[in-house]
């Protein structure tokens, strides 16, 4: 009998932005603990591997003014990720905590204190950024250029590796009889000095159950793939079709080789969303009916003024595609939001020829080029074509967000994950103790006494 490929699953809870119904009638709070509360246990009755959540550091802004809703009320991840630690027990808990804007050691503790507090359950997803207008809010006072905020991250994910090696596992005796606490003397003692941090002293978090939590990153420029081909223990892919799946989960195995690295240990995920029906063409119409509320006239507009970087709002959005060109040298249109087009000029010419080809408006092709909810049908659907897509290579797994919160993940969870299980390709029961356990990546080795110098 052929073992069939286990399914990694995360949810997401991703905040008030375009791809979130707000407006529902079952839409909850966006920052009740409740609310967070329901998808984590939602999530691990599931037997999800991990609760996933993104951060938002500034209040997205169109030409200086602030919108009135996007990214607006997203809580701290750490202090939610440690409440949920308390309502679970084998969910694992991944954050997002830019290497832009914190310090490694900062950054080392807080993390190793969630791993401690929830039982080696922690993950950190790795974030960079080159905006400005996020670092204005931030004491360096302002943002690295594009070429350097890998530097800093790469310096910044290995110092904090640093100073999490430097609690040996067994450095703590704990002897009452003796009164021998520390085994180890030096424990802590780290010394760092690189071209972005010059640090030395004593780290006061002791080796935590995973010895060094799971790292999470994303990225699909040349150097982003470098970073997390070398760094990551999963990536967050934006690749989500079977052929361009395959494609860079093949780019990011030849990456990890070159560095040394196992890639079956460099888990990928894409992100993903679900619409189910009793009925394809019910789940059809219901998946239309979603992509309508998310595309509302200005989400519309938005998202194309950022690839612009003009203000687009005297076009018709039931008139032709822009026929201006791009102005990558003007001040930033659209500020506090990630930029996900590689190239400006390649991204609106392939646009207008599609628009071209299929007589599309301008709001007919925010429609064809939207993502939409991902995979729809009726449970055995979608539990077939997400089944396909891991076992034949086109990621190892998906990060799963609803367009509801905080029930939508209910659904999948009460309908689709039985089938899963019926077929093999996820656990009925939790087999580890911790996200490595659980993920199936090794535990790292338990570091001697180390005083590095980077």
């Amino acid at each position: 009998m052929t073992t069939r490929k286990q399914i990694i699953l995360a949810a997401y809870v991703g905040g008030v932005n375009e791809h979130t119904a707000w407006e529902h009638p079952d839409a909850g709070s966006q920052i009740d603990f409740s609310t967070f509360r329901h998808v984590a246990q939602t999530a691990e009755r599931g037997r999800f591997d991990y609760f996933f959540l993104a951060e938002g550091l500034a209040l997205r802004a169109r030409d200086g003014r602030i919108f009135d809703h996007d990214i607006a009320g997203r809580p701290d991840t750490l202090p939610v990720l440690a409440a949920i630690a308390a309502v679970t027990e084998h969910l694992g808990l991944v954050g997002t905590l830019n290497a832009t804007f914190n310090e490694p050691y900062e950054l080392a503790r807080q993390i190793a204190s969630l791993d401690h507090l929830s039982g080696g359950r922690a993950g950190w997803n790795v974030v960079t950024s080159f905006d400005a207008y996020t670092g204005a809010n931030f004491r360096r006072g302002g943002f690295l250029p594009h070429a350097e905020r890998y530097v800093r991250a790469e310096e910044t994910v290995a110092t904090v590796r640093e100073l999490w090696d430097s609690w040996a596992a067994d450095a703590i005796a704990a002897d009452k009889d003796s009164g021998v606490f520390l085994r180890d003397g030096r424990a802590g003692e780290f010394s760092h000095h690189g071209s972005q941090f010059d640090i030395e002293g004593r780290f006061t978090v002791p080796r935590s159950p995973q010895g060094r939590p799971v790292i999470v990153q994303a990225g699909v420029s040349p150097q982003g793939r470098d970073f997390a081909a070398s760094t990551a223990d999963v990536i967050f892919s934006p690749y989500s079709k079977l052929a361009e799946g395959k494609a860079f989960s093949a780019d990011i195995a030849e990456r990890a080789v070159k560095f040394g690295r196992d890639p079956e240990h460099v888990k990928i995920l894409p992100s993903a969303g679900f619409v189910l029906g009793d009925t394809r063409e019910e789940a059809e119409e219901k998946a239309r009916h979603i992509l309508e509320q998310q595309l509302s006239d200005r989400t519309i507009q938005v998202t194309f003024e950022q690839v612009w970087n003009r203000d687009l709002s005297g076009y018709d959005l039931d008139g032709p595609v822009p026929d201006i060109d791009p102005d990558p040298e003007a001040p930033t249109f659209i500020q506090g939001r990630a930029f996900i087009f590689q190239d400006r000029f390649q991204t609106v010419r392939t646009w207008r020829e599609l628009a071209e080809q299929r007589g599309l408006t301008l709001r007919g092709l925010a429609h064809e080029v939207a993502r939409g909810p991902g995979y729809v049908g009726t449970p055995e659907q979608v539990a077939d074509q997400l089944d396909t897509f891991v076992q034949e290579g086109g990621a190892d797994g998906v990060v799963l967000g609803s367009h509801v919160v905080p029930s939508g993940l209910d659904e999948f969870v009460d309908r689709v994950v039985p089938l899963l299980q019926e077929r093999g390709s996820l656990r009925t029961e939790y087999s580890g103790s911790t996200l490595r356990d659980n993920l199936g990546l090794p535990l790292p080795d338990a570091a001697t006494h180390l005083a590095s110098t980077h």
